[in-house]
C-alpha cells in the first residue's frame, strides 16, 4: 500500500482475510489514551490516521452539505503545531518540539479539509505556507520533510496548495523545478509497458513500476486539484500522448488513460495480498478503486466510470462500514464525482453512516447535491463564520442534525 493506506486500513483488511494485522512502523506519534478524544471521529487508535480521517470526513461532508461540528473542527485545529504543520495524532495537550516527526499528508488533508468547510482559515494559510517551506529540490514532497519526493505526497500538497490560491506552476526552486516536474518525472513514457501510469518513487535504479494508486493521485496532482474533486466536462476518450515536452494537462490525460484501460479488464483495482494471508491471490482494492473513480471523473471520463461505481455500490458498502469514517468518506467522493447517491449508495446512507461516526454535526441538508449542480463554496476568502454561501443555500432545506488516494502506514506497493 502506498501513502494513502493506514494501520486502520490494514487492520480493518487483516480482519476481512482472517489474518492477523502487521504491527506498524516508525510510529510518528505517542498512543493516544484509552479514551478517544472528544471531537474525533472513528473508534479506532488514532494515532497512525487521526488527522487523516477528521480531514476526509469533512470533505465528504462538505460536498453533501453538512456542517461538521465545532468540536470536531476545533480537535483537527488542536492538532496543528506553532509551524502549521501536522502530525498524524499527537497529543495536543504537549507543544510540539524538535523530536515532532511532521506529516506532509496529513497537513496538506486538513489544510483541504479547512479550506472546503470555509472555517479557521489563518490556520489552514499557516499549514499551507508550511508545506511550501520544506519543498524538496525536485519540486516535490515527501512524505515527511526532507524525504524523497513521492507521487501521492506531491499530489496531495498540490491540491492543499492550489485550493488556498496558491499559484503551484509559480513554486520553482533554485533548479528551476515545479510541483508539476517532480510528478512527471514519474510518469512511465506512453509506447512503453504500462505507458501512461505513474510510479510511487523511481525504485533502486531509477526505474519506473506502474502504480494504480500514485497514478490516481498524480492525476489529481497534475491537473491540480484537491481530494473533493468533483466532475469535469467531458473531453473525448483518453489517450497516451507521446512526447518529453507535455504539458501537466497531458500527463494528467494519459495517467487517466491508464487507469481506464486498467479498469476495462476488470471494474476494480487489485492489492497484493498481505503478509501471512492465507489466500495468496490479489485481494480487491476498495479505497484505490474510489481513487480511481474519482481521478477519472475530474479529468472528464465520468462514463468509464460507470462499471467500477456499480462494482463499489456492490462490493464495498460493508468495507466502508468496518473501515470507518475516511473509507466511508472515500465511498462518498466518489459517489458525488460520479453522480451516484451517497445516500442511497448500494442501499446504503453513507452519509448518515459517516455522521454516525463523529460529534453529531452542526446541521445538515436535503436533497443530496449532484456534481452537475449547485458545488459548495471553494473557501478561497477568509471566512470564519463556517457558513459558505452555499452552505446557507442548503441549510435553508435543513432536515435535521446529526459522516493511495486512508494513511501514515508507509507500506510502498509496486502494482500494475
Amino acid at each position: 500500500m502506498t501513502v494513502r493506506r493506514s494501520a486502520a486500513a490494514l487492520a480493518t483488511t487483516a480482519v476481512l482475510l482472517g489474518v492477523a494485522a502487521p504491527m506498524a512502523v516508525a510510529a510518528p506519534s505517542p498512543s493516544p489514551s484509552a479514551d478517544l478524544p472528544a471531537g474525533l471521529y472513528g473508534t479506532t487508535d488514532p494515532t497512525y490516521d487521526g488527522v487523516w480521517r477528521q480531514s476526509l470526513a469533512f470533505l465528504a461532508q462538505k460536498i453533501e452539505y453538512v456542517t461538521p461540528s465545532t468540536q470536531a473542527v476545533d480537535w483537527l485545529v488542536g492538532q496543528q503545531c506553532d509551524s502549521g504543520a501536522f502530525t498524524s495524532y499527537r497529543d495536543a495537550s504537549k507543544p510540539c518540539d524538535a523530536s515532532t516527526v511532521m506529516d506532509t499528508n496529513a497537513t496538506a488533508i486538513a489544510v483541504q479539509a479547512l479550506v472546503e468547510i470555509n472555517q479557521r482559515r489563518e490556520d489552514a494559510n499557516n499549514g499551507a505556507d508550511w508545506l511550501k517551506s520544506v519543498q524538496n529540490e525536485d519540486g516535490g514532497w515527501g512524505y515527511n520533510p526532507g524525504s524523497p519526493s513521492d507521487a501521492n505526497s506531491t499530489s496531495i500538497v498540490i491540491g492543499a496548495l492550489a485550493r488556498t490560491g496558491v499559484p503551484v506552476n509559480e513554486l520553482t526552486t533554485k533548479n528551476g523545478s515545479t510541483p508539476y516536474t517532480a510528478l512527471q518525472s514519474l510518469a512511465i513514457a506512453c509506447g512503453k509497458k504500462d505507458g501512461g501510469a505513474f510510479a510511487y518513487q523511481p525504485g533502486k535504479k531509477g526505474e519506473l513500476t506502474a502504480n494504480t494508486d500514485a497514478t490516481a493521485a498524480s492525476v489529481l496532482g497534475l491537473m491540480g486539484k484537491g481530494i473533493a474533486s468533483g466532475t469535469s466536462n467531458a473531453v473525448k476518450d483518453p489517450s497516451c500522448t507521446k512526447g518529453d515536452d507535455l504539458s501537466p494537462e497531458q500527463s494528467a490525460q494519459n495517467g487517466a488513460s491508464f487507469l481506464a484501460d486498467t479498469l476495462k479488464k476488470q471494474p476494480y483495482l487489485e492489492q497484493a495480498p498481505m503478509p501471512g494471508a492465507e489466500d495468496s491471490a490479489p485481494q480487491p482494492d476498495y479505497g484505490n478503486t474510489a481513487d480511481a473513480v474519482v481521478a477519472l471523473a475530474a479529468s472528464g471520463h465520468t462514463d468509464k466510470t460507470e462499471a467500477s461505481v456499480a462494482w463499489l455500490e456492490k462490493n464495498a458498502t460493508g468495507w466502508a462500514k468496518q473501515g470507518g469514517p475516511a473509507a466511508t468518506g472515500q465511498l462518498i467522493l466518489a459517489a458525488h464525482a460520479t453522480g451516484a447517491d451517497a445516500r442511497s449508495f448500494g442501499g446504503v446512507d453513507l452519509v448518515k453512516q459517516l455522521n454516525s461516526m463523529g460529534p453529531a454535526p452542526a446541521a445538515t441538508a436535503l436533497p443530496s447535491p449532484t456534481p452537475t449542480g449547485p458545488q459548495p463554496s471553494s473557501g478561497t476568502d477568509s471566512d470564519d463564520s463556517g457558513l459558505s454561501l452555499g452552505w446557507l443555500i442548503g441549510i435553508g432545506l435543513l432536515a435535521g442534525t446529526g459522516i493511495g488516494f486512508l494513511l501514515s502506514m508507509r507500506r510502498k506497493k509496486q502494482q500494475p
